[in-house]
């Protein structure tokens, strides 16, 4: 059985609990996804299986993937993420995955790209502390000394410097189930995930 599936976040809202308490939840659209391709060791050297999400018009699919949509049988998808396993896979081409895998599942790690923030300062992008904010000191939020002596007389490489902020690959793990509804494919989680409005995720049993 697949334990991961893609999905669309569709955006938070609040729901009460039974004992009376409000949660915050993220609603995602989980699926249903179509197994556009099967690897096993025999044929690739590993077990895995590619999964498919998402509408596409056709204009919009290039002639090499169309061509592997045709292969598979299967309508073309916007989005294609391969899924390793431990063993042979149990799928064949033009197979569906849906909300339903995950009905007894209690928790989830969910990854996603960040929302973007643009060009950002140290304070911001890394939480530096920054200098006093008194009108007589000319240090308030710069970085500070990076450079290195007369050796190496170099600032070494991965330094936290000032930089595009955002759009990176987050994970956040163990995130409780709330509700999932099978009919409408959609996935309850308690708290945030990555990404804004319509990102897509990558939602994986913890």
């Amino acid at each position: 059985m697949s334990k991961t599936i893609l999905g669309r976040k569709l955006g938070m809202t609040q729901v009460w609990t039974e004992e009376g308490n409000l949660l915050p939840v993220t609603v995602i659209q989980a699926g249903p996804c179509v197994v556009t391709q099967v690897k096993t060791t025999d044929t690739d050297g590993y077990n895995a299986i590619q999964i498919g999400f998402g509408e596409i018009a056709e204009k919009k699919v290039n002639k090499p993937r169309a061509g592997h949509f045709a292969k598979a049988g299967v309508e073309p998808v916007k989005y294609l993420a391969e899924i390793r396993l431990d063993a042979t896979p149990e799928y064949k081409a033009g197979d569906s995955i849906d909300i339903g895998t995950f009905a007894d599942v209690k928790r989830v790690s969910i990854s996603g790209v960040s929302k973007g923030k643009g060009f950002a300062g140290v304070m911001k992008r890394h939480n530096f502390k920054g200098g006093p904010g008194g009108h007589g000191s000319h240090f308030h939020r710069a970085p500070g000394s990076v450079g290195q002596a007369s050796t190496p007389s170099r600032v070494f490489k991965g330094h936290k410097l000032p930089g595009h902020m955002g759009v990176d690959k987050v994970t956040v793990q163990n995130l409780d189930v709330v509700k999932i509804d099978a009919e409408q494919n959609l996935l309850i989680i308690k708290g945030a995930v990555p990404g804004g409005k319509g990102a897509l995720l990558t939602i994986k049993m913890a």
